[in-house]
């Protein structure tokens, strides 16, 4: 395969930069809005449902967008979600300095929630992108370098991971709230520009179905069904996301009882080195033969590690756990793309994604709205009696921490059971087939070839590559 039968690098390489910009100015503020919240309340209840919302609103959104993607070109809809981010951060703004901060900061009347909101709908439009994101590598990549290319998106996505986490909590406890808000505005304006510059070769949208309605719930679901195993693959990641809404609504309160907002924010920041290392990994060597396999060990391994990096109140331990837990992500994230790439029509991926997001996001924000008040109320306390650090001392140590420790081995356990069962089931047995069996987007390359014949080097820098 010469360099001309393969997608344009120079705007793969953009299109990936340009989506990592728009979600590191979204995480950034949302991050800042999490750290800020819990130190205003010292309360998880109030992080525990801003985290859960998001998850939630994410589940809800998630066939809708993916809709929107498979009706339009990618990049048409890339340049609303940006447009469509950047109003809502500057009504976020304009209440932020119209409300005083005693009004803004009681959580029982509507201020708070109004501006979180406002920021949590510009994070939420700011989704499209990725989700376009994932059907542009199917577009520009061809089917041998997939896994390649994602593992690629996962480095990026640990690079994004580290400057939100270092500068966040840096921007929160140096500039305060607004200004963290500005910022983000501003990378977001930044990236708007630079995405109003590119051009995406891409086929001609056409639907031999007819074109799916605005909120095309039918067809995501038969796009799913038609795959034999996918729906299996969709419910099992739906289980395994219960612990991202336990690490989503406790994870943050666990390490600022450790250390400083400031502190908090490097640490986590400089855990994404996870990332890079992950996503490096798969870049250079791929997922293997059977990316479901990759998949199941990842999580497997993620349970372990979720499971003991809380065991002692050390900080040390506390920063190598979440490396090794997000040097796994990208494997996850990663093979199930990779899955989706090659099974599922690039007509149907968008709703695909989207479907798939809706269904698996929708775990967190439940276990992050129970967690919360379980924690609270019931563990916490628990944990931290005469009687729970007699129960418990010999596992999880004496510290400051330890109800949220108790959560995290609980919920960790009952992950290394499921996914154990996973590689025993007819689900994992067919969708490996349904992988073996072929790419499915095959004539995809040959359709950007007539879009776009200007020839170039290999996206993933092989050159004039022979397959």
């Amino acid at each position: 395969m010469t360099s001309g039968d393969t997608a344009r690098p120079h705007t793969f390489g953009h299109v990936l930069g340009n989506t990592a910009a728009a979600l590191l100015g979204t995480s950034f503020i949302w991050f800042g809005i999490t750290f800020w919240a819990y130190l205003e309340t010292r309360s998880v209840l109030a992080t525990s449902f801003l985290g859960g919302g998001y998850m939630l609103a994410m589940a809800v959104v998630g066939v809708p967008f993916g809709t929107l993607v498979d009706r339009h070109h990618k990049h048409k809809v890339m340049v609303v979600s940006a447009l469509g981010t950047a109003v809502t951060f500057l009504l976020a703004a304009a209440v932020y300095l119209r409300v005083p901060e005693e009004a803004l900061m009681d959580l029982g009347r509507p201020w708070f929630w109004l501006f979180c909101g406002l920021v949590l709908v510009g994070a939420l439009l700011a989704n499209i992108r990725a989700i376009a994101l994932a059907t542009c590598v199917t577009i520009l990549v061809p089917s041998e370098r997939r896994a390649n290319a994602n593992g690629l998106v996962g480095t990026v996505n640990g690079m994004t991971m580290m400057v939100t986490g270092i500068f966040s909590g840096l921007a929160i406890g140096r500039l305060g709230l607004f200004w963290t808000l500005m910022i983000a505005l501003t990378i977001g304006l930044v990236s708007l520009i630079h995405l109003l510059t590119l051009r995406i070769p891409e086929p001609e949208i056409v639907h031999a179905e007819g074109a799916p309605r605005a909120v095309d719930f039918k067809g995501a679901w038969l796009a799913v069904v038609a795959v034999p195993g996918l729906l299996g693959l969709i419910l099992f990641s739906t289980f395994n996301n219960f612990l991202g809404g336990v690490f989503m609504g406790l994870l943050d309160p666990y390490g600022l009882e450790l250390v400083s907002v400031e502190w908090w924010g490097v640490l986590f920041g400089l855990s994404g080195i996870g990332f890079l290392i992950g996503g490096a990994i798969i870049a250079k060597k791929g997922l293997g033969r059977l990316p479901l396999r990759s998949l199941l060990l990842a999580c497997l391994a993620m349970w372990v590690v979720a499971g003991a990096f809380t065991i002692r109140d050390s900080v040390v331990l506390l920063v190598a756990g979440m490396v090794a837990y997000m040097a796994l992500i990208p494997f996850i994230e990663g093979a199930e793309q990779t899955l989706l790439q090659q099974v599922v029509p690039l007509a149907k991926q968008g709703r695909v994604f989207g479907f798939a997001q809706a269904v698996e996001v929708s775990a967190s924000p439940i276990s992050a709205f129970l967690i919360g008040p379980l924690a609270q109320f019931w563990l916490i306390p628990h944990a931290e009696s005469p009687a729970g650090r007699q129960q418990w001392g010999w596992l999880l140590g004496d510290g400051e921490a330890r109800g949220i420790a108790l959560v995290f081995v609980l919920v960790s356990v009952g992950g290394v059971i499921l996914t154990t069962l996973a590689f025993f089931t007819r689900t994992y047995r067919r969708l490996n087939a349904s992988y073996e069996a072929g790419d499915v987007n095959l004539d995809v390359a040959a359709a950007v070839r007539a879009a776009d014949p200007i020839p170039g080097p290999d996206p993933m820098g092989k050159g004039h590559a022979e397959h």
